[in-house]
């Protein structure tokens, strides 16, 4: 009888319980899946994570609204976008509105979403000729794209590119540098070699090499300069400051990395620059508190004289002189262009620097070639061109550049510079070679046995009788990008 009351008892009990529990209001749960936040994760309005009746199958869910289209009435092609892909006719986004990866009868409407500037500026990115094959590497960056170290009292800045933002270019980097009037780069060394070439404006260099020889001189735009590694040098903007791009012989040359003279005196006890240079500690007590890198100095002397600072081992001239006057050297003329070479020939201490400063005209172009030993650092330094790389065995792509751009190329790659704007492309060529040299294919063709060509590529005779024996470097062409056309259909 006991046990019974006592099972009653639970009975009783386990049955108000129960009936509280379903009287107690309860934690909103609309959805299995709500998290152990429960309503921190919705809204009175909506939750934050749908229905599960939103998965698989719906039917009617059509949006007649959406397309993937773009309505003829909505772009128009560039004059020559809609020539045959195999002909390559160089055209621009200048003046297109909307414009479309299209090429002939290949590609197809982008509705976007889509950055226009991107499309403008890379017409053989978005619509890329025929003859574009397989898989090449990325061979340009926009120095605009890279980060830019600007300094305190506006005395400069400095970016540059390297493998990090173009994974292909492993041999050499690029710094583009800008001084303020008077400011300096300051007193610094580096592991790489250093080739200058002046943008614009001038500045004042000056070096002392492990013999005790010593030199300073002005440059200007145009001219060039090179430093060995471990040399130590400074670099000052003349009264119009000056702005200049720097090439070093490493990929992954970082000038964040450069040895400087004020992190040298930081990184040694004072104790040991008393002991070092005979002087009292109290002389150091002025030294800066962080490194200079670029920074705003005192006027240079007009007198370049008064800064030639010589010791036992004098001034270091002739085949030994650190600069090279590239602005006033004549240019050798071609009927599309000009072109300046500078390699150890005619600037021996840049001993295996070897450059070409290009300037193409409207139409024109840098003839088809490649370099045998070396990889080819580019710089566009205006203009608007497009540059298209075949990479054995079957590998091509075509990009476009403008003022501002690197370039870069495999050794033995083959490739051309085609002017498709409207003013001068001025670009500059960097090679890692003690000579500066190519492979012309015209003179190539014009120098094999005129049978082996024709059983080759059936060319006529008529092409290939008027080949010139020699490298032609810049081609003539005409201005009308769309005058390959001829008959041959619509644009």
């Amino acid at each position: 009888m006991e046990i019974r009351s006592k099972f009653s008892i639970r009975l009783i009990v386990l049955a108000i319980t129960i009936n509280l529990s379903l009287a107690l209001p309860s934690s909103p749960q609309p959805y299995s899946w709500t998290g152990s936040f429960g309503d921190d994760e919705s809204s009175e309005i909506s939750p934050l994570r749908g229905h599960p009746s939103l998965l698989g199958v719906i039917t009617k869910e059509v949006n007649p609204e959406s397309s993937a289209s773009v309505s003829s009435d909505k772009y128009e092609l560039a004059p020559g976008q809609g020539a045959s892909a195999e002909l390559g006719i160089p055209f621009t986004f200048e003046d297109t509105t909307n414009p479309q990866p299209i090429r002939g009868d290949l590609g197809s409407t982008d509705p976007g979403p889509r950055t226009y500037s991107y499309d403008r500026l890379n017409p053989d990115t978005l619509a890329p000729p025929g003859s574009d094959s397989g898989d090449v590497e990325q061979a340009k960056w926009p120095m605009g794209l890279s980060h830019n170290r600007i300094l305190p009292g506006h005395a400069g800045w400095s970016r540059q590119e390297n493998v990090h933002n173009l994974p292909l270019a492993t041999a050499m980097a690029g710094v583009d540098m800008k001084l303020a009037p008077w400011a300096y780069r300051e007193l610094h060394w580096h592991k790489a070699n250093e080739w200058g070439l002046i943008l614009n404006g001038s500045v004042r260099l000056q070096t002392m090499n492990e013999d005790g020889q010593t030199f300073v001189d002005d440059l200007t735009e145009g001219d060039v300069w090179y430093f060995p590694s471990g040399i130590p040098h400074s670099l000052q903007g003349l009264d119009k400051g000056s702005e200049f791009m720097l090439v070093f012989d490493q990929g992954d040359f970082d000038d964040g990395g450069t040895s400087l003279a004020s992190e040298m005196f930081l990184r040694n006890p004072k104790e040991v620059l008393s002991k070092n240079l005979q002087a009292p500690l109290t002389d150091f007590d002025d030294l800066p508190k962080d490194q200079l890198y670029i920074f705003n100095g005192t006027p240079a002397p007009k007198d370049i004289k008064e800064q030639n600072v010589t010791g036992p081992g004098g001034f270091a001239a002739g085949a030994e002189s650190y600069t090279y006057h590239l602005s006033k050297q004549k240019s050798y003329e071609t009927p599309g262009g000009s072109i300046k070479i500078i390699d150890p020939i005619n600037f021996p201490i840049a001993r295996n620097f070897s450059a070409a400063l290009v300037t193409i005209k409207p139409g024109a172009m840098r003839e088809i070639h490649w370099h045998g030993t070396s990889d080819e650092w580019g710089f566009f330094i205006s203009g608007n061109a497009r540059v298209s790389v075949y990479i054995a065995p079957t590998s091509g792509a075509t990009f476009d550049f403008s003022a501002g751009d690197v370039s870069y190329v495999p050794a033995t790659a083959s490739h051309y510079i085609e002017n498709i704007g409207n003013e001068d492309v001025v670009f500059l060529e960097v090679l890692q070679a003690p000579r500066f040299t190519d492979i012309s294919v015209g003179q190539w063709l014009k120098l094999t046995p005129k049978q082996i060509i024709k059983d080759t590529l059936h060319l006529p005779d008529s092409l290939l009788d008027n080949l010139s024996p020699n490298k032609q470097y810049i081609v003539q062409g005409n201005t009308n990008l769309t005058s390959a056309l001829g008959s041959r259909g619509p644009t």
